[in-house]
C-alpha cells in the first residue's frame, strides 16, 4: 500500500470536513472589500442542544434571561425527536467562532460528542465540565468559549450555577495567554 501524498491527504479531509459541516463558503475575490461583521453584544449566548438535552436547555434558557441578564440565541432542536448532536454543536460553534456570539452552551445526553463536534469548529475552545471547579479552570486558565454539558450527568440546579459561573468568570491572560494560543496554533498545524 502506497502513502498518499500531502495533496491527496488535504483533499481527503476537505472532502470529510464537508460532508460532516456542508461545503465550505466560496472565498470573496481579493478585490471585494471585507464585509464590515455586525456588531454583536458581548453578552449573547448561542445554545443548542439534540433530544437528549432539550429538557435541560429550556430551563439554562430562562435562567441565561432572566437571572442574567443575557441575550439567547437558540440553535435547536425545538422537539424531542431523535436528530444528531454535531449539527446543533456545529451550529453553536459556528455562532462562536463568527463573533456572532460571545459565548456558546452545547447539551447532549452525556456532552462528549457535542464537545467533540463543537471543537472541529475553528476558534472554538469547547470544554467538557461536570462542576464548578471544571468551568471555573475552563473560563480562567483556557479561555473556553463553549461549554458542553450531559443532561444525564448534570443535575439542573447544579446546570444552571455552572452556567452563570462559565458566563461571569473572565479569562485570567497572563501566563495562560500563551498556552491558550498554543491550543489555537494546533488548528493551523
Amino acid at each position: 500500500m502506497s502513502t498518499p501524498d500531502e495533496a491527496t491527504v488535504r483533499r481527503l479531509v476537505r472532502e470529510a470536513v464537508e460532508r460532516a459541516l456542508g461545503p465550505a463558503k466560496p472565498e470573496r475575490p481579493a478585490s471585494a472589500p471585507a464585509a464590515t461583521p455586525t456588531p454583536v453584544s458581548p453578552k449573547r449566548v448561542a445554545i443548542g442542544c439534540d433530544h437528549g438535552g432539550l429538557e435541560l436547555k429550556e430551563v439554562l434558557k430562562r435562567a441565561i434571561a432572566e437571572d442574567l441578564g443575557w441575550e439567547v440565541h437558540d440553535c435547536g432542536t425545538h422537539s424531542t425527536d431523535a436528530v444528531d448532536y454535531p449539527d446543533f454543536a456545529a451550529a453553536v460553534g459556528r455562532e462562536v467562532a463568527s463573533g456572532r456570539a460571545a459565548r456558546g452552551i452545547v447539551i447532549d445526553s452525556a456532552g462528549i460528542g457535542s464537545t467533540m463536534a463543537a471543537n472541529k469548529v475553528a476558534g472554538v475552545r469547547c470544554a467538557l465540565c461536570h462542576d464548578d471547579t471544571t468551568v471555573l479552570n475552563s473560563r480562567e486558565h483556557n479561555d473556553a468559549n463553549v461549554l458542553a454539558l450531559g443532561a444525564r450527568i448534570v443535575h439542573r440546579g447544579a446546570a444552571t450555577k455552572m452556567v452563570r459561573l462559565f458566563l461571569q468568570t473572565p479569562f485570567a491572560g497572563g501566563r495562560h495567554e500563551r498556552r491558550v494560543k498554543k491550543i489555537m496554533a494546533l488548528e493551523r498545524s
